[in-house]
């Protein structure tokens, strides 16, 4: 989901403006990636609708609606009846919507893949299956990396490890992303693929639902602070059908598809680590939590610009590591 508008909350003010560039960026992020790449992500522009299911969800609907207005974000307040309009299948007693226009869908996985074909196409090469242990280092630049217990010499390292990204040997105390996996489970849904149930993507009280081009439909996530934890657990997914039920109830006849968890990686306050380090060589693109999708164009501008010419652009400053070090104890 590419939804800069709808997700912001109170306290990501800053972020805001950073998810928001980075949305701007998607359609030549896109145009840019086919150049080297036949895959198609299926970028959907049909937008995001969030839903009120009665008088108390439509309150702090309304409370969050006029807070991410206040902020400038685009987006229109629906009534019943208009929200139903745009999306037949939703529970008639639906109360009220806001429909963004300009927060769209991507197919991650398809991205992926696309990501990959390019990369490969220019001549990258990808090692998968391949840890890497230990990061070397020499009078505070980059000499390499520790794969299978051999060094492969380098002059830049990105840490770009996901939730993973602090397990890496070799960093300084200042140099350590402080991310933590935040665990989240979803499921898949099989709906007809020439007669969808749903268009938009629909934010509803505790869940989201993301339609897909080959009839799937996501439903998604919770939010667990459960470490490295896999598991699927009957409550999380409980949880999941019941909310997404109540908005669409014609989902129980829908077969189940897949289910499965993921790991955020989430740093101290929710926004990405970005940028150099005190160690020479060593760049971060870590910590995006739930905005590591929508934030590839900028961080992918951004970590170019500074390995290319050495340049910090003006938008990621915020982002660096080293806003956590002033409270780290020496």
């Amino acid at each position: 989901m590419l939804a800069a508008g709808v997700e912001c909350e109170p306290g990501e003010e800053n972020l805001l403006k950073l998810t928001t560039l980075s949305q701007k960026l998607w359609p030549k992020f896109l145009h840019d990636l086919s150049k080297d790449s036949k895959q198609n992500p299926e970028y959907r522009n049909e937008g995001t609708l969030v839903v009120a299911i009665n008088r108390d969800d439509a309150t702090r609907l309304e409370f969050t609606y006029n807070f991410q207005k206040n902020l400038g974000i685009n987006l229109e307040w629906l009534d019943g009846y208009e929200t139903r309009k745009l999306e037949p299948h939703l529970n008639p007693s639906i109360v009220a919507g806001v429909y963004s226009s300009n927060d769209h869908q991507i197919n991650n996985r398809l991205l992926m893949r696309s990501l990959e074909e390019a990369f490969v196409h220019k001549e990258g090469i990808i090692h998968e299956y391949t840890e890497v242990t230990d990061i070397e280092t020499h009078n505070e630049s980059v000499k390499g990396i520790i794969v299978d217990g051999s060094l492969i010499e380098t002059d830049v390292v990105i840490i770009a490890a996901g939730a993973w990204s602090n397990n890496i040997n070799g960093l300084t105390k200042e140099c350590i992303p402080p991310v933590r996996p935040v665990k989240g489970q979803m499921l898949s849904l099989k709906m007809e693929q020439n007669s969808p149930l749903l268009k938009h993507v629909i934010w509803a009280p505790n869940a989201y639902l993301v339609p897909r081009n080959d009839g799937s439909l996501l439903v998604g996530a919770t939010i667990e602070e459960n470490g490295f934890n896999p598991d699927l657990t009957a409550g999380g997914i409980f949880s999941l059908l019941e909310a997404s039920w109540r908005v669409i109830p014609n989902i129980e006849e829908l077969p189940i598809k897949e289910m499965w968890a993921g790991f955020r990686p989430t740093s101290r306050d929710d926004a990405p680590i970005l940028g150099a380090t005190k160690i020479k060589g060593l760049v971060m693109a870590t910590g995006h939590h739930r905005n590591g999708i929508l934030l590839a164009p900028v961080t992918a501008n951004a970590v170019s610009e500074l390995i290319l010419n050495g340049e910090t652009t003006k938008e990621v400053e915020p982002f660096s590591i080293e806003r956590f070090n002033n409270n780290i104890e020496h």
